[in-house]
């Protein structure tokens, strides 16, 4: 048994997310594929004999959660729940590394909870079936399951159900948010309209390139990002900055925001974006990447 290891916590890029419906317990059914970025979080876990748990958050994000107690957070929820459920009497020192804003739409309280769950399995030897993880996901929140699967998915229901798709074809993206959170569901409650109509994207779909997925992306939205921009006009601004640089394919929200993606076909103009971006902007936060594919420890 392994006493020390290290799991990232990736990004999370809904590449179009269509609100298809919404059940009576009040959760929206979405359909959503979905993506992972080399941008993220990262999650330190070191065994102890004894079965205490303990957290240490640092990073540049760590403030945003300094005033959430440590049982509050995701990591420590997700921890805890393994633990009890599997009778666990080891422990564990985890240090999360925040590196993503707080809720912005790109998963990182979901893809902490999820590479929580996947050290944890690891550091105390538990061999948990998928289909009781993905329930453990589940009840930790939405966009828990998908992160904990990775890779390229189509996400549907309230984020439970997840198809596997055939990889993308690698492109490079810029990741820009404006400094400032925005509620997922005061978000939902701003949205007006009809539904969208689900299973709009083949599951046997693949692209040569790109360029031809971002043709194909355009017949696709985020049907959250005209509520989003009703609470916070500033996305509005986000994306005018993306959509205008040099070699951008797509620009759009992801999840409920309001971090919003630019594609581009190489890495030297996602850099060159995000560099151009960044001194215009000092207060936004602002990443170049690459899509990935499963999660990788």
């Amino acid at each position: 048994m392994e006493t020390q290891l290290i799991e990232p916590a990736q990004a999370k890029i809904n590449l179009f997310l269509h609100v298809t419906g919404k059940r009576d317990d009040g959760y929206h059914t979405l359909d959503s594929l979905v993506c992972f970025a080399n941008i993220g979080d990262t999650l330190r876990a070191r065994l102890r004999d004894d079965a205490t748990l303990t957290l240490a958050i640092t990073g540049p994000m760590a403030d945003a959660l300094e005033d959430g107690s440590p049982k509050d957070n995701l990591v420590m929820r997700a921890a805890t729940l393994l633990q009890e459920k599997y009778g666990v009497t080891h422990g564990a020192d985890l240090i999360l590394e925040k590196n993503l804003p707080v809720a912005s739409g790109i998963g990182g309280g979901s893809a902490d909870a999820a590479a929580a769950l996947r050290v944890l399995c690891k550091l105390w030897g538990l061999d948990v079936p998928p289909a009781d993880l993905a329930n453990i996901a589940l009840s930790l929140g939405a966009d828990v399951p998908v992160c904990l699967t990775g890779g390229t998915v189509l996400m549907q229901g309230i984020g439970e159900e997840i198809t596997p798709l055939p990889p993308l074809p690698g492109f490079s993206l810029v990741l820009v948010n404006p400094g400032k959170a925005v509620s997922t569901p005061a978000i939902f409650a701003a949205r007006d309209g009809d539904f969208t109509e689900a299973g709009s994207w083949p599951t046997d779909a693949s692209f040569a390139d790109v360029t031809t997925l971002a043709t194909a992306l355009r017949d696709c939205r985020n049907d959250l990002t005209l509520p989003a921009i009703t609470l916070l006009p500033e996305i509005c601004d986000v994306l005018d900055a993306l959509a205008r640089a040099d070699g951008c394919l797509l620009a759009r929200m992801s999840g409920s925001g309001a971090t919003c993606f630019g594609l581009y076909p190489d890495a030297d103009q996602a850099q060159i974006t995000a560099t151009t971006i960044a001194q215009a902007n000092p207060g936004w936060w602002v990443m170049a990447g690459k899509i990935i594919g499963t999660p990788a420890s």
